[in-house]
């Protein structure tokens, strides 16, 4: 498991601190395992695109904040929900040009009637040489929380 175990409470201090109109600090969460790592630095490489250095996951939360939690009406527990998800050994890695995704085949149902496909989006870029836990997607999630 990528994740460390108080990557939650690192997570929801962010996401609470952007709640409160503070300015969170970049946070070690979790690190990729090497097969993945492999993976992603194969297709960056195959792709003329800069190889990662690092496996660490760091989090900021700013554009989770907005997308999820200001955009979408999630809460914070819903967006724990969403990583807890998306990261699972059984996720499955999305490579783009423009992109590095880990997503979820299985199904979950959320609080919300919706059965979805969690998925995460790395930022390889702007944190190098660490990956950023840049965004989570509950993929077919019609329904929205309530505003």
């Amino acid at each position: 498991m990528p994740l460390y175990e108080n990557a939650a409470a690192l997570i929801r201090a962010n996401l609470e601190q952007l709640v409160a109109g503070g300015r969170p600090k970049r946070v070690d969460v979790g690190e990729l395992e090497d097969e993945r790592f492999a993976e992603i630095n194969h297709f960056r490489s195959e792709n003329g695109l800069a190889v990662l250095t690092e496996k660490k996951l760091v989090f900021i939360g700013k554009h989770i904040y907005d997308g999820r939690l200001i955009k979408d009406r999630y809460s914070i527990d819903d967006v724990l929900d969403q990583i807890a998800s998306a990261i699972d050994p059984c996720s499955v890695l999305q490579l783009t040009e423009t992109g590095t995704a880990l997503q979820n085949p299985n199904k979950r149902a959320d609080k919300y009637g919706n059965m979805v496909n969690d998925r995460v989006i790395f930022e390889c870029s702007t944190c190098r040489p660490w990956i950023q836990l840049w965004s989570a997607i509950p993929i077919g999630d019609k329904n929205k929380p309530p505003k």
